[in-house]
């Protein structure tokens, strides 16, 4: 999330409020957004608070990181140093985004453009912006900040911009990491019946240009689909997934975060998918391999009886 004016290292400290965090650095270092690690850019705020992301984080495009160890300051970059980097960065979310309810099932600040038509119990937040041409269905829900293109249709008991699933654990509880990213959906996307589209933790989630989302789908926070992908009933993608263009997903396939689905890629029904797969091959099993092997493997196993007599 972009800042809408800049702000200085001493003002982000301010807002975080909090005795004993300081920074090593210049107070007039100036912060121009906030994001989470994985989708930061040059100017933003990133945090880190496990020495396994000590070295991702402080080599990332972030020039400002909060973190829980004093370290030597990358040149260009600024540090603050925190006890609790999560709760800091987590404050800092809830300056510039807090939760505004709604008091009407279309908000007065939506834009909805010339010939979409939103059938009734549809539910719109705040600041949402809908193109032309758009057909939203009984019972759908789209959230705060989600920006929608034209000829895009909704069908009934999907959710658009829902808070992300992101949690830190701690000895006594989860502590929620709050969102203020997006939901962006391009031109000519359709979106079946109670599929769920979570916002970005800070970036945005994306669904391309002409992609077509099936039932009962899952698709995580700060995931970018690329265009005329075509994802079948029951996958769930998890957060901060990229699926490059004319990717399919058939039904039940299941998607762990932080990965690549490179362009033209098929994954067949009932797949796991746990790392980053090239593009045009097809893919089967769980954990996926090329689907060619996988059958091959598969039609060995079927003749272990039969080899298992001859060694008798």
């Amino acid at each position: 999330m972009k800042f809408s004016t800049n702000y200085t290292l001493q003002q982000i400290i301010d807002i975080i409020g909090h005795e004993g965090t300081y920074s090593n650095c210049d107070p007039n270092f100036i912060v121009t957004g906030i994001n989470e690690i994985h989708r930061v850019e040059p100017g933003d705020l990133t945090f880190v608070d496990h020495p396994k992301y000590y070295n991702k984080a402080l080599a990332s495009a972030a020039t400002t990181v909060i973190i829980n160890k004093e370290v030597e300051v990358p040149i260009g970059k600024a540090l603050i140093i925190s006890d609790d980097p999560f709760r800091d960065y987590v404050s800092i979310v809830k300056y510039f985004k807090p939760f505004i309810s709604s008091e009407s099932a279309i908000s007065p600040s939506a834009e909805i453009g010339e010939g979409t038509i939103v059938e009734p119990f549809v539910f719109i937040g705040h600041n949402v912006k809908i193109g032309k041409n758009c057909i939203l269905m009984a019972n759908c829900t789209i959230h705060a900040d989600t920006i929608i293109g034209d000829n895009v249709i909704i069908n009934s008991g999907t959710v658009i911009g829902g808070e992300a699933f992101y949690f830190k654990r701690r000895p006594e509880k989860y502590d929620k990491l709050e969102g203020c990213g997006r939901v962006i959906i391009e031109d000519n996307v359709e979106i079946g019946s109670c599929c769920t589209v979570d916002r970005g933790v800070s970036g945005d989630t994306i669904v391309g240009w002409g992609t077509k989302l099936d039932n009962h789908i899952q698709v995580g926070h700060d995931t970018v689909i690329g265009r005329n992908c075509l994802i079948s009933s029951q996958v769930g993608i998890a957060g901060v997934v990229t699926l490059e263009d004319d990717v399919i997903l058939w039904g039940q396939v299941g998607v762990q975060k932080d990965l690549v689905i490179g362009k033209g890629a098929i994954v067949l029904g009932q797949s796991g998918v746990a790392k980053t797969l090239e593009g045009n091959k097809t893919y089967f099993g769980s954990p996926v391999r090329e689907a060619v092997d996988k059958m091959k493997e598969l039609a060995w196993i079927k003749r272990l009886p039969e080899l298992f007599e001859k060694i008798k």
